[in-house]
């Protein structure tokens, strides 16, 4: 049986996990940092990457010591390498690459999105390949046909902004803080989804792709125009952002016949709401439904340590001169779309 060790740093949240073939999460950290950048309302790229060199070396040790284990102990050493903010994604990698140098186990250099995109696999043992992946967070929002590892097709992607970068907007446009997603969610509990009448960009379409920048906008008119309670905005604007999601997945998945299982990842894969929209959507079409764990659908090292899991009996390691990458799409053949595309 193996064991990896995983390392997470690409973005805001300092991770690291130990985790065996066979599916056990032995031990696993994580550092939030939420304190750091609630004053600015969004992550600060220097402030993350500091606190990421801070934090990182004494946590691994940590998490060792939690799994009583040695460093040679592990079978190998998997860090995110990218996509994500370039100075935290580097403080782990490094990491990483020392690591393995010093101990002579193998480097994983892990696509954050496919730590992602496998994770539903660590959760729920019986999901199996081919499986259709929403994947929903504050920096991308795609749907993925997800035949195995390593092999992913985009079905569909985000013309401007994610949708968790939507709620993170929408809840600074309503003073609500940050983190942003979660405070939505907590605040559209108390509101009416139907009160505010908000845009539904795409509905209908016929491509696949997503856009909620001009919904997002829509919210911060309605704001300003001080016509509806606070709680009636984020609840409406939550249901549009549903409503859009639904939409998108049946255009997306129209000539998907033969995908067995919807899984959802991503940090927005958190929000009750969504996952019980996703789950009536794969219903009504008698597809299995999955979804991680709410603790494994934020950034966090375990997913990490999991794909280097898959990656590893595929003997799909890395040199140790594998740079850093701040954009690495799952799926690097897959079509330009129109609008900015960058998110692709």
């Amino acid at each position: 049986m193996d064991v990896v060790l995983g390392i997470e740093s690409s973005c805001d949240e300092t991770a690291a996990a130990l985790v065996t073939s066979d599916g056990q999460i032995l031990a696993q950290r994580i550092a939030s940092q939420d304190e750091e950048h609630a004053p600015y309302g969004g992550v600060v790229p220097e402030i993350a990457a500091r606190a990421h060199a801070q934090r990182l070396a004494p946590m691994i040790e940590a998490v060792l010591g939690d799994a009583g284990l040695a460093l040679n102990d592990c079978s190998a050493i998997a860090a995110t390498a990218g996509p994500g903010l370039i100075g935290g994604v580097m403080v782990g990698l490094v990491s990483a690459k020392a690591l393995a140098m010093a101990s002579d186990k193998p480097l994983l250099a892990i696509n954050h999105l496919e730590g992602h995109a496998l994770s539903p696999r660590l959760a729920d043992p019986a999901l199996d390949f081919p499986y259709a992946l929403l994947l929903v967070s504050g920096g991308h929002c795609q749907i993925l046909r997800v035949d195995g590892v390593g092999q992913y097709r985009r079905l569909a992607t985000t013309i401007d902004d994610a949708l968790g970068e939507a709620f993170d907007k929408s809840a600074k446009i309503l003073g609500l803080g940050y983190p942003g997603g979660p405070a939505v969610e907590r605040l559209a509990l108390q509101g009416d989804p139907r009160a505010v009448p908000l845009p539904r960009p795409l509905l209908g379409s016929k491509e696949p792709h997503f856009s909620f920048a001009g919904l997002k906008s829509a919210v911060m008119r309605a704001h300003e125009r001080g016509e509806h309670k606070n709680s009636d905005i984020a609840a409406s604007f939550q249901q549009a952002a549903v409503d859009c999601v639904l939409d998108r997945l049946g255009v997306a998945l129209s000539g998907q016949a033969d995908l067995p299982a919807l899984v959802v990842a991503g940090g927005v894969a958190a929000n009750e709401t969504v996952r019980g929209a996703l789950e009536e959507f794969a219903s009504a079409r008698s597809m299995r439904f999955t979804a991680p764990p709410m603790a494994l659908c934020t950034d966090n090292a375990a997913m990490i340590a999991w794909a280097g899991c898959e990656r590893l009996p595929l003997a799909q390691s890395d040199p140790l001169d594998f740079r850093a990458r701040p954009r690495w799409p799952l799926d690097p053949g897959a079509e330009k779309v129109r609008g900015a595309g960058v998110k692709a």
